[in-house]
């Protein structure tokens, strides 16, 4: 009752607010967000959407719709109170208060939304667009009629009753083509048509046979075709609900300045290919200095041609002798613009009337060969107090004459660590300096010729990566060097391809012995087993400050209790902690060679940005130590006291893993969409290896993850491990979330988020960790919550909730709704949507 007194307050006496809209089809409710879209009249935002509270109309509501005079009799009237008001805040600033009192007045009305107050008219004009919606899909004699209850409080709901009748269906398609030359392709076009015998009528299926006998035509080489030149003719008369439908291609039209003109349709040919390879306007009146001629192409050039003749005419499909097509063209644009080369590639074809073919005339106008960047940063994190970072890049194009693109790069840093205890240290003790070179090629850097396997048309490209970085005070510091030669290619619009032949990782971890410094949660447990059973005093501690490696003892600690020389025994539980504790030090803390080949596969249904009802899938296979494990068996390669491999004095790793995402959208109007993710991933360790890298392993919680954890702090399992980064080489991983517009460019969402991670197939023995059977499925944590965004256009600022719905760290009893409140709760904030 309080909500309808609020909701009708600015709906003057005879006006009704529109509460609902309904469309009821063969006295069936319709759901279908596409007819409903077809009501003129909508309700207010957010009147059943979000709660059934209309919050714009509220804030609508707030504003004064005679403000003016609000402030005329409340201030202005009384030349006493302004007099007043001036001598205290002076007379600009009392004008501005004024002012403001209007600007936001005027902002509540900007940011609200009026009521939507019933309008017959509307209604009338809805009725006759569902009955041109519903002739459009064969129910020519379809009726639409509608009932308004209104009521006492001011509020209406609009029901429409659809009588959708017999549907009209397709009998017959006769073709009239006035054209010899189309009409001698007739059956070969035909074959692909959307319109079939025995189907529904649908209007949108003669606007696509429209769009595809152009498209078709077009591609045939029939330069000057255009869909206008297609039309359908019906006849409906006493066929018994039959469409008989005749397809009519008219002649071409030519229109000059006093006349029109008709004539048939003609192929045209490709006769020359021409490419312009330095077109600019400060150039535009020099003659042409250099002319080569490559495999039926024509290159033109106003200084010396800078490219290999190859490199660009790789990426023409424009053929001499070939017929036109629209696809040969779009291609090569698309092929030009990816090459990155070249401004704004201008393709340009004229006719030559005597013999009826196209001279294709290709401008290129090159970019500059080098680019140069800088990218200076200052930040703060977890790790440091403060931090100053600097980066530059050098970019040259056309490296080797062949459209190549050589990227190099570098980064120095340093930072002050908040974990600085000695002020006579540097202030500036973390550093961090890197370089990395990467090479474009413009196609498949092979031996062998795979023009037949991979297409030029999906604009293959080689890239060869080549980077090195050093770390100092930084967690347990390291140097790594990786290299990276992969092959990518784009079979469709909508997919991408993308194959690592070789990636190779090497990481040297420098500051082993400040292991337990990082991970200073294991560290606690140890010095507070040690003294539990008495191995130092109640207030000593395995850390000595004196000894250059301050955290030694701790390490003498873990030989004594797994060398039998303590209290514990293998069956204590204490013993199995420090066992695990030095199990998951010595994985974190080895050096690590990988050895691997990949290969990628997306699919992106999405077509731009404001799409909002699309899907994309991603699928990962990486194979690890293959070629290495061979090539020691082969050579006789010794293995060390583990029985595993090494090469340059590090055990290469060994394994396959495979991750699955799926990420469905789906629009449900007024800026409404449901979202959902589904991920799963599995890395296993075989041959010469036992566990996953820690940087191949996965991990769960985050703002990206389930938002009810932080990141690394879910998992494994039920375990209630207190290690800062968890981590498991098997994931599973499901959200939910729908997405609504509040306020102008302010969006909220509720989400639900489930998963977890656990360990399968390694050495990892605890069985709360351990992935098992399905029955470990009950382990798979939930996280629910909501979300405020703040829409940019360029990006969205996320900030999310999460509560913890169902922990499975907890005993079983108690897994569900034990922390659902805010002090348990965890705040995220984010860029983006989060899937």
């Amino acid at each position: 009752m309080v909500s309808s007194c609020n909701v009708v307050k600015r709906v003057k006496a005879g006006d009704h607010l529109i509460t609902s809209n309904e469309i009821l089809e063969d006295s069936i409710h319709v759901s279908d967000e596409r007819i409903n879209n077809i009501i003129s009249q909508k309700v207010n935002s957010g009147m059943r959407k979000f709660l059934g509270f209309p919050l714009k109309l509220h804030v609508y509501n707030l504003a004064r719709p005679n403000i003016d005079s609000i402030i005329n009799a409340n201030v202005l009237s009384d030349s006493t109170k302004v007099k007043r008001r001036i001598a205290l805040l002076s007379k600009k600033q009392f004008d501005k208060q004024i002012e403001s009192r209007r600007d936001f007045n005027a902002w509540l009305k900007r940011t609200g939304e009026a009521p939507v107050i019933y309008n017959e008219d509307q209604t009338i004009k809805t009725s006759k667009n569902l009955r041109k919606y519903y002739y459009s899909k064969g129910w020519f004699n379809n009726e639409v009629t509608y009932n308004v209850e209104k009521d006492s409080t001011k509020l209406a709901k609009v029901i429409y009753n659809v009588t959708k009748k017999k549907p009209y269906i397709l009998d017959s398609l006769k073709p009239s083509i006035s054209s010899p030359a189309i009409d001698s392709i007739y059956k070969k076009l035909i074959k692909a048509t959307l319109l079939k015998k025995g189907e529904q009528y649908d209007e949108q299926n003669y606007e696509n046979e429209r769009e595809r006998i152009n498209t078709y035509l077009r591609n045939a080489g029939f330069y000057y075709f255009g869909q206008d030149y297609v039309r359908f003719e019906m006849d409906t008369i006493d066929t018994n609900h039959k469409i008989n439908t005749d397809l009519i291609i008219a002649n071409r039209t030519i229109r000059g300045d006093d006349s029109t003109t008709t004539t048939p349709f003609k192929i045209y040919k490709i006769k020359e290919v021409n490419i312009f390879t330095d077109d600019n306007f400060e150039n535009r009146f020099r003659a042409i200095s250099d002319t080569t001629v490559h495999k039926g192409f024509t290159l033109y050039s106003k200084d010396k041609l800078k490219f290999r003749p190859k490199a660009l005419t790789d990426a023409v499909f424009i053929n001499a002798g070939d017929n036109y097509s629209d696809l040969a063209r779009s291609r090569t644009s698309r092929y030009l613009n990816d090459l990155q080369m070249f401004r704004y590639p201008n393709i340009d074809f004229i006719e030559n009337e005597n013999d009826t073919t196209l001279t294709a005339n290709i401008f290129l106008e090159p970019k500059k060969k080098y680019a140069l960047s800088f990218d200076p940063e200052i930040n703060t994190s977890n790790i440091q107090t403060i931090g100053f970072s600097f980066g530059t890049g050098l970019k040259i194009r056309n490296v080797f004459r062949g459209a190549e693109s050589l990227e190099i790069s570098g980064i120095a840093a340093i930072g002050a660590s908040k974990t600085r205890n000695v002020l006579e240290d540097s202030f500036f003790d973390i550093n961090e300096f890197g370089g990395n070179i990467r090479l474009t090629i413009p196609r498949l850097f092979s031996p062998f010729n795979t023009d037949k396997i991979i297409p030029k048309y999906m604009s293959p490209n080689t890239i060869i990566n080549l980077s090195a970085t050093s770390q100092q005070n930084i967690g347990l510091d390291k140097q790594a060097l990786s290299g990276i030669f992969s092959y990518n290619w784009f079979p469709s619009s909508t997919v991408t391809n993308s194959v690592d032949l070789f990636n190779i990782n090497y990481v040297k971890n420098l500051n082993t012995s400040n292991y337990f410094g990082v991970y200073t949660n294991s560290f606690s447990s140890l010095n507070s087993i040690a003294r539990d059973i008495g191995y130092i005093d109640s207030d000593a501690s395995l850390y000595d400050e004196s000894l250059t490696n301050q955290y030694s003892p701790a390490d003498i600690f873990i030989n004594d209790v797994l060398s039998g020389n303590t209290s514990l025994t293998s069956s204590d539980d204490d013993y199995l902690s420090v066992n695990n504790i030095e199990e998951r030090k010595e994985r974190l803390t080895e050096n690590n060679l990988i050895f691997s080949t990949s290969f990628d596969y997306k699919k992106d249904k999405r077509k731009n940005i404001f799409d909002n009802d699309f899907s994309v899938i991603k699928w990962r296979i990486e194979l690890a130590g293959n070629l290495l494990s061979s090539i020691s068996s082969v050579t006789g390669n010794t293995k060390n006291d583990a029985g595993n491999y090494e090469v340059f004095g590090v055990a290469f790793s060994q394994y396959i893993k495979t991750e699955v995402d799926y990420v469905k959208y789906v629009d449900l109007g007024s800026k409404n969409v449901l979202a959902f993710r589904s991920y799963a991933g599995i890395a296993i360790p075989y041959g010469n290896s036992n566990s996953i890298p820690f940087a191949e392993s996965f991990f769960a919680g985050g703002p990206n993850d389930n938002r009810a954890w932080t990141a690394y702090n879910l998992g494994p399992g039920s375990s209630q491990t207190t290690n800062e980064f968890n981590e498991a080489n098997f994931k599973i991983h499901l959200s939910a979330e729908q997405r609504f517009s509040l306020l102008g460019s302010f969006q909220g969402a509720i989400f639900i988020d489930a998963g977890n991670i656990w360990n399968v197939l390694d050495n990892v023995t605890e069985d709360a960790a351990t992935f098992t059977n399905f029955n470990s499925l009950k382990d798979i944590a939930v996280g629910s919550g909501f979300g405020i965004r703040y829409d940019f256009d360029f990006f969205v600022l996320r900030f999310d909730t999460g509560f913890k719905t169902y922990d499975p760290s907890l005993d079983q009893n108690k897994r569900w709704f034990r922390d659902y409140n805010f002090r348990n709760a965890v705040y995220n904030i984010g860029i983006n949507y989060p899937f």
